[in-house]
């Protein structure tokens, strides 16, 4: 893949994320409240290899923490791979 794909791809996935962002903001407005609902909800900051981590339960929490672990074993083995293509 040439740089052109490569930054294509990512202004997509970008666009795609923000998309997804506003519309799952909405998707609680628009089916109105329930009496007996509760949110759950929580966040990752990413800050290097250090994750901060919120949340409003132990069950957002757990997950988050295993999506940040996930993550970051992603982005080794992104790094890896691109250090063994590219010498």
């Amino acid at each position: 893949m040439d740089a052109g794909t490569l930054y294509q791809i990512g202004l997509v996935l970008v666009f795609a994320g923000f998309a997804l962002a506003f519309i799952s903001a909405f998707i609680p407005a628009l089916r109105g409240s329930r009496s007996n609902s509760r949110t759950k909800g929580g966040g990752i900051v990413m800050i290097g290899p250090f994750p901060i981590i919120f949340g409003t339960d132990i069950g957002s929490v757990k997950a988050l923490i295993l999506l940040s672990i996930l993550l970051m074993v992603a982005v080794l083995a992104f790094m890896w791979f691109t250090s063994l293509t590219f010498r």
